[in-house]
């Protein structure tokens, strides 16, 4: 069984090591007072499944694909962000979460550059639709889509606990809206842009997905 304490002190070390490698040398003030601030954002009460869980899965995800990004620690700064800014029954949480990695990065010592690019990552993720080369934004979206190539146990929680998310919504209304979802994603030429995504995930989502959209439509 992993040590909590050991899970949370390791995640704070990813953040300060991806932030302190995209500032380089020109310094700024002490990393972990942001690292606290986004984990008790990702462990608020309303998340079921955009949990501190889900942002480290995202976050191992990437370090799968760090070799097709351009800059990995650009796309973990994102990831941090991604979902930052999280209520179900909204509809603006990419684009609040992108204002708020716009604030608080300048303020922990990043440049403009490096701010936008997060920025524009955390936004790119309200489509999962990088253009063809943009290999930042290619490997944060597969690594966002990656739980639907997990194994039927653990796409099934997932399921479950976007459900329970979504528990203000009755229940016609949620498998019609959940249904649409899994058909456009379904309807995709591909669901995943890097090479390893491609050939190691693809069809076992796409399996997920069916499976899935079966169940609701049964």
């Amino acid at each position: 069984m992993t040590d909590p304490t050991q899970d949370l002190q390791h995640l704070h070390q990813r953040w300060s090591a991806a932030l302190l490698a995209v500032r380089g040398e020109g310094g700024g003030p002490d990393p972990a007072p942001y690292a606290v601030n986004l984990v008790e954002r990702w462990a608020e009460p309303q998340r079921k499944y955009h949990t501190v869980a889900h942002l480290t899965a995202v976050l191992d995800h990437i370090d799968t694909l760090a070799a097709h990004a351009e800059d990995a620690d650009v796309v973990r700064l994102a990831a941090w962000f991604h979902d930052a800014v999280y209520l179900p029954e909204r509809s603006e949480n990419e684009e609040r979460s992108a204002r708020l990695a716009e604030r608080a990065l300048p303020e922990a010592g990043l440049g403009t550059d490096a701010t936008a690019e997060v920025a524009r990552l955390v936004r790119l993720t309200v489509t999962h639709d990088p253009a063809d080369g943009d290999r930042n934004g290619e490997a944060l979206c597969d690594a966002d889509l990656a739980i639907l190539a997990a194994e039927p146990e653990a796409y099934a929680a997932y399921a479950a606990a976007v459900r329970e998310e979504y528990a203000f919504v009755p229940d016609e209304a949620f498998r019609d809206g959940r249904a649409a979802v899994l058909r456009q994603l379904l309807d995709l030429p591909r669901l995943f842009r890097t090479a390893h995504g491609a050939a190691e995930w693809e069809e076992r989502a796409r399996q997920n997905l069916a499976v899935e959209l079966e169940l609701l439509t049964a």
